[in-house]
């Protein structure tokens, strides 16, 4: 076995761990700072629309040996604008200009043919008007919306409505910061980032539910027991699941990475930028945020339920007695402390005397992974 796959199953047997949910202030604080960083980001230097939003035109140019560099300086003096000049396989280029109406783009193509030494007949000139890229616009924030409203549904029936505000709270913030980390490169946002956008939600939801499933089953009767509390169990949840989590992403952002650094960035295929970008940082952040923000956030909710938080005093208060005693913290075993369909016998996260004084007694200290029933 792998030594990554070793650690995996010690995770999920619960015999090591990190303590997510015991340091979730930490991580809030992180989050929150990254998540105003990205807010900043698109104040400051707003987002860089592309053609299809903000209208223009966009020029075919026929093989040329003019460089990219004096094709851009050309276009963007005889058209006052930026000028975005992409090199085409055929030695031809591309040049897209914003905020341009028929009357200027003719002007436009004319001085391009004399300043690139081309014929102007032909120079393919497509215009863009704006109201089209306010119509994608509109659907993508209708898409977006119908999205998110079915997804707090399905988590609510499926699981329950904390987790659904949990899981709506990640992906607002999966959203910023892919957002925010547009407008600190200055990528240009294109239909296919807003596709890119649409698509890093099912991943992020996809990392968020895995987590959310495995603290549904280990939470089964959790009220009937006193030797775990339940942001234990939820930060048992986040462990068993981790290695999953970390493979999943790293697989998906591989073939990703290859569009947005050999594609768009080596091979100099920029179009792929624009939805290449938005997944690789969509995926990342739907990672960090299912383990760091989703699963701790569904611990703080549910610990204000008055029988969670009756369970964590009655499990506290037990720790504190045995310790005052000097005998495991846990105790002998009695009738209420097994789960019904048990969580683990060891979680990440719980006090070491709990953890010690179980594997102390004969028989009692098996691996976490098998709960037991009574």
């Amino acid at each position: 076995m792998s030594r990554l796959g070793a650690l995996g199953a010690r995770l999920y047997r619960g015999e090591v761990g990190y303590d997510f949910i015991g340091k979730r202030k930490f991580w809030y604080a992180l989050s929150i700072l990254i998540t105003i960083t990205a807010i900043a980001g698109v104040a400051v230097r707003g987002l860089n629309m592309g053609i299809e939003f903000k209208g223009g035109a966009v020029f075919t140019i026929p093989s040329t040996s003019v460089s990219v560099t004096q094709a851009r300086t050309d276009t963007e003096k005889a058209s006052g604008h930026d000028a975005i000049v992409q090199k085409l396989g055929n030695g031809g280029m591309r040049i897209q200009v914003t905020e341009l109406d028929t009357k200027q783009a003719d002007g436009v193509r004319t001085q391009l043919a004399k300043d690139l030494k081309v014929d102007e007949a032909k120079i393919n000139a497509e215009l863009v008007g704006p109201s089209w890229g306010a119509t994608i616009a509109n659907k993508a924030w209708m898409g977006l919306g119908i999205f998110m409203v079915l997804v707090v549904i399905y988590l609510a029936i499926a699981f329950e409505w904390r987790m659904a505000v949990a899981a709506l709270v990640a992906l607002i913030h999966d959203l910023t910061i892919t957002v925010g980390v547009y407008a600190l490169v200055g990528f240009e946002v294109t239909p296919g980032t807003v596709i890119g956008l649409l698509t890093i939600l099912g991943y992020s939801l996809y990392d968020t539910v895995v987590v959310f499933d495995s603290l549904k089953e280990g939470s089964k009767g959790i009220t009937k027991q006193t030797r775990w509390t339940y942001s234990e169990v939820a930060n048992r949840s986040i462990n068993s699941t981790l290695v999953r989590s970390i493979n999943t992403t790293v697989v998906a952002l591989l073939p990703v990475a290859g569009l947005l650094f050999i594609g768009g960035g080596f091979l100099g295929a920029g179009m792929l930028n624009d939805i290449s970008l938005s997944l690789f940082v969509g995926l990342a952040a739907g990672a960090y945020s299912s383990i760091f923000i989703a699963t701790p956030l569904v611990a703080d909710l549910k610990e204000r339920d008055p029988q969670i938080k009756a369970l964590k005093k009655r499990v506290l208060a037990k720790r504190a007695a045995a310790a005052a005693k000097g005998e495991p913290a846990d105790g002998p075993s009695d009738s209420d402390d097994a789960f019904e369909d048990g969580p683990a016998d060891v979680v990440p996260g719980a006090p070491a005397a709990a953890v010690a004084g179980q594997r102390g007694r004969g028989g009692r200290g098996r691996p976490s992974g098998s709960g037991r029933r009574r």
